[in-house]
């Protein structure tokens, strides 16, 4: 697993990461994501959990307050290309057009 980016944690923001790999292991084996699957990660931080959820999907859209986690977060995209970063309040944000269609 990847190291995770280092990141002084913003009490503004309500920042709390994640970085148990067995409780993370145990999160995606939950979800158990399909390659097809739509899915939205509100808050990746330093991108633990985003990283094990792009091992299993084609796409990912993360939603990211941070705007100094989202210029982290940008090199991850060479590595997944699913990977489509928002930065926005999670709060604020539209999630209409991120909605798949069923008929396809």
């Amino acid at each position: 697993m990847a190291k995770p980016l280092t990141h002084k944690t913003r009490k503004r923001f309500g920042q709390n990461f994640l970085s148990d790999d067995h409780i993370i292991a145990r999160i995606v084996d939950v979800i158990n994501p399909q390659a097809d699957d739509n899915m939205v990660e509100i808050g990746p931080g330093q991108a633990t959990l985003t990283r094990r959820l792009l091992e299993r999907l084609d796409a990912l859209d993360v939603i990211e307050v941070d705007r100094d986690l989202v210029a982290r977060l940008e090199p991850l995209r060479e590595q997944y290309p699913g990977l489509t970063i928002h930065s926005a309040d999670g709060l604020r944000f539209d999630f209409r057009p991120l909605q798949k269609s069923a008929d396809k």
